[in-house]
């Protein structure tokens, strides 16, 4: 088993900077974008903007992310490219306090570096795994990551509600103040849970090629591993099937709110269901890295997708408040072990000397899956002038998406993966 100063140091990660993740991405920036630095646009319009932002973001990380994986698996340099896109991601959070307002140009170009900050580190973050973790204990190293972002994310997230709800409470002399505090306190989070990683993980060192070698040999190899790719069958339909069902998990996280508010929830509702997410998200996250144990990843995986495709129809039919926080609550028990075991799982296929490399094609899939989604259920919504059936619709990433996961045999496409690289 690997050192477990090591294991926690990793995990620690997921709970700096997953404060990113629910207090400035999913939580406040949404709302202050259209409320303070586009206060003057019209709302259809700050919409625009901020999916534009969302979608550059994404489409920059999709375009770096299988290269300088393939550089950094060549260099021995996972962690120093993990901390140069967590400095960013730390600096535009805190800068986003300084944007004034009416000045979305600015606050649209600093949340998409803070954005690529955030993604372009996870990638090298989720190369890491391999380094602190064995076959035997990978479910777990991987579950307690996505758990202890859970609770971090919550516990921040829960502290930042309380301040905009109670400025004064804080020394703040409006709501304004309080929501930029908030992104501040995201960087000061972010950057102190982050530094037992730097100190305690450690990573296989190789030869030096310096820069332009480096650049050189990650190139090549990139190169050589996305023909690889291609012809192992085995990897292809894993990565299809999770990009379908990935979809479907993506598409309930993102129209959950939106689904929400056409329903005549309010604002309070959604938040505090949030909340709920990020704390039942921690025991349950873990509790799903147990199970993997019991039985086997994939059957877990498995129990997961089942679990979504009961979420879907409870979503569909439900009309009370109440009925919503029992929907946060099941998301809350197999979002993060869904997302956990399928990294695990994915680890377990790919060699560790290529990690990072590999990490990049999957998170690639992953910044992809945020598209088809959404714009399924958007379709089908105003086909059927009916959001009930929108939401209905997501059921079919998950139905195809386990199908095709029945095929795959993780030890088969292992064996096959070593062989074609070696």
């Amino acid at each position: 088993m690997k050192d477990k100063k090591s294991i926690y140091s990793w995990a620690l990660y997921d709970w700096a900077n997953s404060a990113y993740a629910t207090t400035v991405m999913a939580g406040f920036f949404p709302l202050f974008f259209k409320s303070y630095y586009s206060a003057d646009v019209d709302v259809t319009m700050s919409t625009a903007q901020l999916g534009f932002a969302n979608s550059l973001s994404s489409f920059v990380i999709v375009l770096l992310a299988p290269l300088l994986g393939a550089i950094a698996d060549v260099s021995s340099l996972r962690k120093r490219f993990l901390f140069l896109f967590a400095f960013l991601g730390i600096l535009m959070s805190a800068s986003l306090a300084l944007v004034g307002r009416g000045e979305w140009e600015l606050a649209v170009f600093v949340y998409v570096l803070a954005n690529i900050g955030f993604m372009g580190s996870n990638t090298f973050y989720d190369g890491l795994l391999p380094s602190v973790s064995s076959e035997k204990n990978v479910d777990y190293v991987s579950g307690l990551g996505f758990a202890l972002g859970y609770l971090g994310g919550g516990v921040l997230f829960g502290l930042n509600v309380f301040m905009l709800q109670k400025p004064e409470f804080f020394g703040f002399s409006s709501e304004v103040e309080a929501i930029k505090a908030s992104f501040v306190s995201v960087a000061l989070w972010w950057a102190v849970f982050s530094l037992p990683l730097l100190v305690f993980v450690k990573e296989k060192k190789v030869a030096s090629l310096g820069s332009k070698g480096s650049f050189l040999a990650g190139y090549t190899q990139l190169k050589r591993t996305f023909s690889k790719i291609a012809q192992l069958k085995g990897l292809l339909l894993f990565l299809v099937a999770y990009w379908l069902y990935i979809d479907g998990v993506d598409t309930v996280i993102r129209m959950a709110v939106d689904y929400g508010m056409a329903l005549g929830f309010d604002t309070h509702n959604l938040i505090l269901s949030l909340l709920i997410v990020q704390f039942v998200g921690f025991p349950a996250t873990l509790l799903f890295a147990k199970l993997s144990y019991v039985w086997d990843t994939k059957k877990a995986i498995f129990l997961a997708i089942a679990m979504y495709l009961c979420i879907i129809v409870w979503a569909a039919m439900m009309e009370a408040v109440y009925e919503f926080y029992l929907l946060a609550v099941m998301i809350a028990l197999v979002q993060g072990g869904i997302q956990a075991l399928s990294r695990s799982y994915y680890a377990k296929m790919i060699p560790q000397k290529n990690s990072a490399e590999f990490f990049g094609f999957y998170n690639l899939l992953g910044k992809f899956a945020v598209i088809l989604g959404p714009m399924v259920v958007g379709v089908m919504a105003v086909l059927s002038e009916s959001s009930r059936i929108g939401i209905a619709s997501v059921s079919i990433f998950f139905i195809v998406g386990a199908i095709l996961l029945y095929f795959v045999d993780e030890k088969k496409v292992a064996k096959d993966v070593k062989e074609a690289l070696s």
